[in-house]
């Protein structure tokens, strides 16, 4: 999943985005509603953590335009207010979410990952696909009941490909769900993560490469 950080304390921006990028995800980080705007302007996310109380532009105004975009993105609104009329006011705009600070991390971790399960048509938790299991929740993988120990960037792009279910998944398309903005376009960070991917999944192969389109993984 691919995630967008917007929260104005710098150090737990920080830590927000370490603890998504620890479970797997791409993280990019702003500081401020002007530049968040900005960032949703060019980049498709599936979640978007959303401090209400931003500098420059609101918090509500940035969730009021990711709606106005028209985009399958969730939104989770974090505040330092508990009560219970501003968190009805927030899901009223349209967040799907909203949690008060302080927070425990394991509680927004779940949240995140329940609305990146709702960024698209549902999904199971569990994903299935070629005598592989990849389960999104406790971060683990299995073909063919064997345990496969991957990076947190090979777990990124083996989950990009399992919910193509059966499509070609393009190179330009890996990048933009498993890394974050900071990504050179030009990378070969792609070819190298299949590689590793393809040796640690094992025999018999089972990504095939689409010459100039993208990468499959088949049944």
């Amino acid at each position: 999943m691919r995630i967008l950080v917007v929260e104005d304390e710098e150090m737990l921006a920080d830590a927000v985005a370490e603890g998504l990028r620890q479970a797997s995800m791409a993280v990019d980080v702003c500081g401020d509603g002007e530049q968040a705007l900005e960032y949703i302007a060019v980049n498709r996310y599936d979640v978007v953590v959303l401090d209400r109380d931003l500098p420059g532009v609101h918090g509500d105004d940035v969730c009021r335009a990711i709606i106005d975009h028209g985009s399958d993105t969730r939104v989770i609104m974090l505040t330092a207010s508990g009560d219970v009329a501003d968190r009805v006011h927030g899901l009223g705009i349209g967040a799907d979410d909203y949690l008060p600070k302080p927070f425990v991390w394991a509680e927004l971790l779940a949240r995140v990952q329940a609305l990146g399960r709702r960024a698209r048509p549902a999904l199971p938790p569990v994903l299935r696909r070629a005598g592989i299991s990849l389960d999104v929740g406790r971060h683990q993988v299995f073909r063919d009941e064997r345990f496969v120990n991957l990076s947190r960037k090979e777990f990124a792009v083996l989950e990009v490909l399992m919910r193509a279910e059966g499509a070609v998944v393009s190179a330009e398309e890996l990048l933009e769900k498993a890394w974050d903005v900071n990504v050179d376009p030009f990378t070969n960070a792609v070819r190298v993560t299949m590689m590793t991917l393809r040796r640690k999944l094992g025999e018999p192969q089972v990504i095939r490469t689409v010459s100039g389109v993208g990468y499959q993984l088949r049944d």
